[in-house]
């Protein structure tokens, strides 16, 4: 089961193409160990519980192994976010440790930083995080993150685990899916998912509830492709026989690009091909990446750039500012800045001298997070856990955007897409 949630993970968390090896900058995280550094704003206000002391916490994440491509940026997210907390008056320091890719890793690299580093606190920006979260539990010390790793953050039994996108339910199906395939003209969709992985059949299985709830036909289902596969001819062929117009592949986006490939060679004119990953900078930094993915639809929970708001305005300041990169952010980049946002939150809430138990209790109180502004006026609240469809951000909310050229166009009428929970429907979430 575990094995399964790992590779589930690498489809969440946006394992970008294998050749796609490099994102905007590189990281300096070295090993297991992790490298320690603050970054320093001007500026500081004071605000909310501002305090001089400062404050260490870990970040844990893939830098190195099999899931590390889709993680190397991490860190200029997280610096990111710290200049916008210097800003607001607050100290933090951030150990980086490296998962190595592994549940075991994960755990090394969590005890390493409670035991030797003493930290307040873990940001975690990772697909293997599960193999530290009993540890952490055990110790009690707060852990932020995206929670796409596992089922744990949606559980409640952990109550120091605070999944920064709201805590997703993979076994939930909401309207949301549905009404985005409906605006873009859909009349049958085919969905793909691996076999191996609850978390892409839980997405997969949802999303084709979803559009049967809205009245689309679902002509191709499959829970059972190998992961990582791009021999999808059969698959393409299969979903030609069944005249889809549509396409929602839960996978890695190689086996994605591939299978848009394939469908175009056999001359399927698609209204929307949907991927869960693949939208950011990562992909930009890889030509093949960009030939591939032309014409292909993407989703993310949080605003996209291209939306010129405050907020992705002040984010990629902060990582010009702060991490010295530039152009579309990373998906590593957005849960970096995000956790931080999460973090700050908490403090703002636990008074001048937290504690861990009283940042625990006050960031588990707040129902408005909003990730420094990018989830606009839908917002993540801490109490409530599996209150989502799984792959789903604040309100059951995705943006989608195009990839024409290297630019990423915004779909009309979709900032964002917004759905409620069916009740009555269960997503599979079985690996059979």
């Amino acid at each position: 089961m575990r094995a399964s949630l790992a590779k589930g993970t690498a489809v969440a968390a946006a394992l970008t193409l294998a050749a796609s090896a490099c994102g905007s900058s590189k990281s300096s995280s070295t090993g297991s160990g992790g490298s320690s550094s603050t970054v320093a704003a001007s500026g500081s206000t004071g605000s909310g519980g501002a305090t001089s002391k400062t404050i260490t916490v870990g970040v844990l994440t893939d830098s190195t192994g099999v899931a590390s491509s889709g993680f190397t940026t991490t860190e200029q997210g997280i610096k990111a976010g710290i200049g916008v907390a210097a800003s607001k008056g607050f100290n933090i320091k951030y150990v980086m440790a490296d998962t190595q890719s592994t549940p075991a890793g994960a755990l090394a690299a969590a005890q390493k930083l409670v035991e030797q580093d003493h930290v307040f606190a873990i940001l975690e920006v990772s697909s293997d995080f599960y193999g530290a979260a009993q540890y952490l539990a055990s110790q009690h010390v707060p852990v932020i993150g995206g929670g796409f790793d596992g089922p744990e953050w949606a559980t409640g039994a952990l109550n120091n685990l605070f999944d920064t996108s709201s805590s997703g339910d993979y076994s939930k199906v909401a309207t949301t899916f549905g009404t985005a395939l409906k605006n873009a003209g859909v009349t049958n969709v085919g969905v793909l998912a691996y076999g191996v992985s609850s978390t892409s059949t839980g997405a997969a299985s949802g999303a084709a509830l979803s559009a049967q709830n809205a009245g689309i036909k679902v002509g191709y289902q499959n829970y059972n492709f190998p992961f990582g596969s791009t021999d999808v001819q059969p698959v393409a062929i299969a979903m030609k026989q069944a005249g889809v117009d549509a396409v929602y592949s839960v996978t890695v986006p190689s086996t994605g690009f591939a299978l848009a490939a394939a469908l175009k060679a056999l001359g399927v004119n698609l209204k929307m091909m949907l991927l869960p990953t693949g939208y950011g900078g990562d992909l930009l930094q890889s030509p093949a990446g960009v030939a591939a993915a032309q014409g292909v639809d993407f989703y993310t929970v949080a605003q996209p750039v291209e939306m010129n708001t405050a907020a992705t305005k002040a984010f990629q300041s902060a990582l010009t500012s702060y991490s010295g990169v530039s152009g579309i952010p990373t998906f590593a980049e957005y849960g970096g800045y995000i956790a931080v946002a999460a973090l700050v939150d908490g403090l703002q809430k636990a008074g001048t001298n937290p504690t861990s138990s009283s940042f625990e209790s006050a960031l588990r109180a707040d129902s408005t997070f909003d990730a420094f502004g990018l989830y606009g006026t839908h917002m993540v609240d801490f109490s409530k856990f599996g209150s989502v469809a799984g792959g789903l951000g604040p309100d059951n909310c995705l943006y989608l955007t195009k990839l024409s050229g290297t630019t990423f166009n915004l779909l009309a009428g979709d900032t964002p897409v917004c759905g409620t929970i069916l009740p009555g429907l269960k997503a599979k979430t079985g690996t059979s």
